[in-house]
């Protein structure tokens, strides 16, 4: 699986490499959102959230296999919150209402980390939308 996914990677990559400013846009993203204050596994369940809701089934692969090397969650009901947080931001376009922020917020999660979301969903919207436009999803 692990070497298939490594070829399935690759591909989307070359694949994206039609427009390497889309492809260097991406790894900035990424890489900004990586260097953010969420915890790795909250990170990786943003992207799990953006990549299911878009459909892109090699980063769902590729992620939960990402999510699997951190080992067991420490608080299964904190990545809810920021899963359910995830789409409450993509269904209303960033509006949430000052309910869903706090609901968030009783998690642990902070003013910074909501935009931190924000950040995330957009990376992941880039790589998802590229990949699935050119079939690497």
């Amino acid at each position: 699986m692990a070497a298939d996914l490594s070829v399935r990677t690759a591909h989307a990559v070359a694949l994206l490499r039609e427009s390497p400013q889309t492809l260097d846009g991406f790894l900035k993203l990424s890489e900004m959102f990586e260097s953010t204050t969420l915890d790795p596994h909250s990170r990786e369940t943003v992207i799990l959230t953006v990549a299911a809701r878009n459909q892109c089934h090699l980063c769902v692969d590729m992620h939960e296999a990402k999510l699997a090397t951190l080992g067991p969650t420490p608080d299964p009901e904190r990545l809810d919150a920021v899963r359910r947080f995830t789409l409450q931001i993509l269904a209303s376009s960033g509006a949430v209402s000052e309910e869903e922020l706090a609901a968030f917020q009783a998690h642990g999660y902070t003013r910074r980390n909501a935009l931190e979301v924000v950040l995330g969903i957009g990376a992941y919207t880039v790589s998802t939308f590229a990949n699935r436009l050119t079939g690497a999803a």
